[in-house]
């Protein structure tokens, strides 16, 4: 096969993928410059809504409506984009050798792609039960969630299940989105994670009670401190029985599990310096291999503000080292300079009719400020967290648009506080004055 040659080469078809293309052609990428692979079979959107209004019931979104660059209220890029600024998409290709001393990618079908300057988007993948060799884990009808072919089977199985009952396995992001959006579809939902509280990674309890106490109101059982052990399932295959550790044994027509993703990074093992398990880069998102750059889920990059480095697995991250990696290209082929990432983390979420947000970091002490009754009709509450005598950290649930503007530019600025007691009565207040 002949071989095909690039400028650039943007390794993943994710969301990075998509915001480094919008970003080349505003710096006047030439045609045929940049190609975009992927193992998917469409191109770039924004990965978030497939767990959300994806799966709604009424009124669904669906390609071409979330292409990127809509999520942050950009320009939505449709295949004919890429076209257009001579950028050619090689989709449903999947990459399985990458050779960086010789600038090579070899494709499962057996292509070469040579390049010059290469990006790597390929984020991460989801953790499966089979990986641990759990018991039946391979049974039909238990699904996992990161592509839009994943989603789209989840949807055929809500439609054949029709008010059966569904298990979430996990209780992060996916398990609690998803159960929020099962229950949408009228199903019996039961979620389990062995965590004390759901999200622990970045709820503390007080806001974990608030979510938990909110979804048992909507109907959704919640079983803690155990995990899935095993399934079982019926003459057609199909999952029927979830085991707990504890014991317990669920009924289940649907099974989604959430428990977590590795960033995919296998192709470059040994070739490129890794910390905290992704590729270590720089501020402009270079890695130790020349001319090779990383973003997204699999960067472990300085973070300014806290004088680490991390690796953050995040859609705003994506979307923003893309453009930076981008701009840093350009800028070194002109002899110019970029400014560092100067990254401010930021989490969000929606589910039912609940929308928070989070900026900065969740260490140190915290107050808990607001209305967190999950009866309330229209809760409103939040969190500071404080280290050293500063606020670097905020969570808002309910909050307008200018009120999380508010606590984005607390977790920037960090200003000091000396009583907790006065920050508690001040909450909101707090952040609306700085």
């Amino acid at each position: 096969m002949a071989e095909k040659h690039f400028k650039y080469v943007i390794l993943g078809g994710g969301v990075s993928a998509g915001y480094a293309a919008r970003e080349f052609a505003k710096q006047g990428v030439k045609p045929g410059e940049l190609a975009i692979i992927s193992k998917e079979a469409v191109a770039p959107y924004e990965r978030p809504a497939l767990s959300k209004a994806y799966l709604f019931p009424e009124g669904a979104a669906r390609l071409p409506g979330f292409h990127v660059c809509v999520g942050s209220g950009g320009e939505r890029l449709l295949p004919e984009w890429y076209k257009e600024k001579g950028i050619e998409l090689i989709l449903s290709t999947e990459i399985v050798k990458a050779d960086l001393a010789s600038k090579t990618l070899i494709s499962a079908a057996g292509e070469t792609f040579k390049y010059h300057i290469l990006i790597i988007a390929t984020g991460s993948t989801v953790i499966r039960l089979t990986d641990f060799r759990v018991e039946g884990a391979d049974a039909k009808n238990i699904l996992y969630l990161r592509e839009i072919n994943d989603a789209d089977k989840l949807i055929d199985v809500i439609k054949a299940k029709k008010n059966g009952k569904a298990v979430i396995v996990g209780g992060g992001y996916i398990g609690l989105e998803l159960s929020a959006v099962m229950k949408i579809n009228n199903l019996d939902v039961c979620m389990v994670y062995p965590e004390p509280w759901c999200m622990p990674r970045l709820f503390t309890a007080g806001i974990a009670a608030f979510y938990e106490g909110y979804y048992a109101n909507k109907g959704i059982k919640i079983i803690k401190g155990t995990v899935a052990v095993g399934f079982t399932s019926d003459a057609n295959g199909e999952v029927k029985e979830v085991k707990l550790k504890d014991g317990r044994v669920l009924e289940a027509d649907i099974v989604v599990v959430g428990v977590g993703g590795r960033p995919l990074t296998t192709l470059f093992k040994g070739q490129v310096e890794e910390e905290k398990g992704g590729i270590k880069t720089d501020e402009f998102f270079k890695t130790s291999v020349p001319d090779v750059y990383a973003v997204g889920d699999v960067a472990t990059f300085p973070l300014k503000l806290y004088n680490e480095i991390r690796r953050v697995e995040h859609v705003d991250h994506a979307r923003k080292s893309a453009e930076q990696a981008v701009k840093a290209i350009k800028a070194s082929e002109e002899g110019k300079s970029v400014e560092e990432y100067d990254y401010l983390p930021y989490f969000y979420s929606r589910a039912f009719d609940l929308s928070w947000q989070f900026y900065g970091d969740n260490v140190g002490e915290t107050v808990l400020f607001g209305d967190n009754n999950p009866a309330s009709p229209k809760a409103k509450f939040g969190t500071y967290w404080i280290k050293d005598g500063k606020v670097v950290g905020a969570f808002l649930e309910g909050g307008t648009p200018e009120e999380n503007t508010a606590i984005a530019k607390v977790a920037r600025l960090q200003p000091a506080v000396e009583n907790l007691d006065q920050l508690t009565k001040e909450g909101l207040t707090f952040a609306c004055k700085i």
